[in-house]
């Protein structure tokens, strides 16, 4: 008797942690592939109200640090 309770839990701790252990089938989205996917289903709707052309993107510009800046950064 005692062996057969030994043998079921022990299949059942097999299965769990057989589980556990897989490979996960479907991979999760990260955070900027559903921004990247998000747009296009809003800007579809949009553009058939307002034929206005987006405006380009802002070329980005390196900020200089200040002297605090500089200084703040030196003593940490």
């Amino acid at each position: 008797m005692a062996d057969l309770v030994k043998e079921l839990i022990s299949g059942v701790v097999d299965s769990v942690l057989k589980e556990i252990l897989k490979k996960t089938t479907g991979r999760v989205t990260t955070k900027r592939g559903r921004r990247k996917t998000r747009p296009t289903a809003t800007t579809t709707a949009s553009s058939k109200t307002t034929s206005a052309k987006r405006k380009p993107a802002r070329k980005q510009v390196s900020k200089r640090r200040t002297a605090a800046g500089r200084s703040r950064q030196r003593r940490s």
